[in-house]
């Protein structure tokens, strides 16, 4: 009996011949097709998935199929063009621009960190717990600490993390160190989770010949080959086509792995969103979309960047699952993303998340977001639907976190980055041939003009240039 019923149970969702697909989230399935291959059921030390099988109902269809209200004249009549038949109608009507309900948002635990009834989601141990709600603040530091260093003049930029603290750390957590990250420049949290250190974070923003990058790279553009985290590129949207790229070659290679790719709401306004979505559906890639809705694009807002139903819906045309996701709650974006993964892996296909979120600070050290958004707005949102405070309301109330700690954690690490900030002050920058090394094996002719005119420059006129850079 009880094989019975784990058979029907199923981690993505049941085959019964009478049960619509049902996810243990409620991601939208955007394909028409069934997908019936054969499920492996979870192994034993796999985390607790809370999940059952949904029957068909108009209910179900409405709230996971988003199909559109068309009635065919006659169900022989159809053609049989390239990518599947079509059925005809005699009813002249236009798909409206979208739907009249705004798909509903996924989350587990409330504004008070109290869990919100019958959710369904992926059970996180005291371990995974505490570690999620130290990262966070340990990420929360390193923005307090890094902004006012910026504020000083030690480093040149910084850009900060507040109120998408949960995107940042949940998601790492729901990964596995083979998966490939490809980020846009608010998730140094997922390479926190990871293992790079305070100090290796310091280091890159003080762009001294410790940085891995050499000091190439404006602050915060972090990457380690080690923790599989693509460095960090300004450029908007390049990294998306870029993950499925790589998400097709770890299908290719048969590795029980994939991408996972993020971007902000502005990010979507890009053609290589678009591009990189298509390339995925197409290619049926083994990759993550993250989307960031944080409700502006710099300073422009969500309602002057698009008209449908913020990002989730666009999964829709391109035949790509997907789900939208309450980004200040630490519980939904795990149970999302390690739920999407799953789907990633063992269906071999994309999937998109829009967490809803809001960006707390500035948009960078060169923004001042009080110039274009009220302060009352970055105060609620500060205070009432803070995620790092939600996330300790619910560990606490597990017993898994005490006051003592919460001292004893935020004092050791404000200690450690400011010794980590004393090493990186003091160390050498980077000699000035690494300007042009490690791109060539043989550097060309027309590098090699460009040193030669730039160190002539230097000696014309040493005062221009900074003195702490070796020749």
């Amino acid at each position: 009996m009880a094989w019975w019923f784990l058979q029907r149970s199923r981690i993505f969702f049941s085959t019964h011949q009478h049960s619509k697909p049902f996810l243990l989230l409620p991601f939208l399935n955007h394909t028409s097709s069934s997908f019936s291959r054969p499920r492996t059921l979870p192994h034993k030390n796999s985390p607790t998935l809370f999940c059952f099988s949904r029957h068909e109902s108009t209910k179900a269809d409405a709230q996971f199929e988003l199909e559109n209200d068309f009635t065919e004249d006659d169900t022989n009549q159809e053609i049989d063009f390239p990518g599947g038949k079509v059925g005809f109608t005699s009813e002249m009507r236009f798909i409206s621009k979208s739907a009249t309900k705004r798909v509903p948002c996924y989350r587990v635990l409330d504004d008070n960190g109290e869990l919100v009834k019958y959710s369904n989601y992926v059970q996180v141990s005291k371990e995974m717990g505490v570690k999620m709600y130290s990262d966070m603040v340990i990420l929360q530091t390193m923005d307090n600490m890094f902004h006012e260093v910026q504020r000083q003049g030690r480093i040149s930029f910084y850009l900060t993390q507040m109120g998408e603290e949960a995107v940042n750390i949940a998601s790492a957590a729901a990964l596995a160190p083979d998966d490939i990250v490809l980020p846009q420049y608010r998730e140094p949290g997922v390479l926190l989770w990871r293992g790079f250190t305070l100090q290796q974070f310091v280091h890159q923003c003080f762009g001294n010949t410790h940085d891995l990058g050499k000091g190439r790279q404006m602050p915060i553009h972090y990457g380690s080959n080690q923790h599989n985290y693509f460095t960090i590129s300004s450029p908007i949207a390049t990294q998306l086509p870029q993950a499925v790229g790589a998400a097709y070659s770890l299908k290719m290679d048969g590795k029980s792995a994939c991408a996972v790719t993020y971007c902000g709401d502005g990010g979507t306004s890009e053609g290589d969103f678009h591009a990189g979505m298509n390339f995925a559906a197409v290619m049926d890639a083994p990759v993550i979309f993250i989307c960031r809705n944080n409700g502006w694009a710099i300073s422009t807002p969500v309602e002057e960047q698009f008209r449908s139903d913020g990002i989730v819906v666009k999964g829709k045309a391109y035949g790509i699952w997907g789900i939208r996701v309450d980004g200040n709650d630490v519980l939904a974006v795990y149970s999302a993303v390690h739920t999407a993964r799953e789907i990633a892996i063992r269906e071999k296909r994309p999937v998109l998340i829009e967490a809803l979120t809001y960006r707390v600070g500035h948009h960078s050290t060169s923004d001042d977001s009080t110039k274009y958004r009220a302060i009352d707005e970055i105060e609620y949102w500060k205070t009432r639907r803070n995620p790092v405070n939600r996330f300790k309301r619910w560990v606490e109330k597990n017993g898994w976190w005490s006051d003592k700690e919460e001292l004893e954690l935020r004092s050791s690490i404000r200690k450690q980055l400011i010794h980590a900030i004393e090493v990186a002050e003091k160390a050498q920058k980077p000699p000035l041939e690494d300007m042009f090394s490690d791109v060539y094996d043989q550097l060309p002719s027309n590098l090699e003009e460009q040193e030669r005119l730039l160190r002539k420059s230097i000696k014309k006129h040493p005062k221009d240039y900074p003195s702490d850079v070796p020749l």
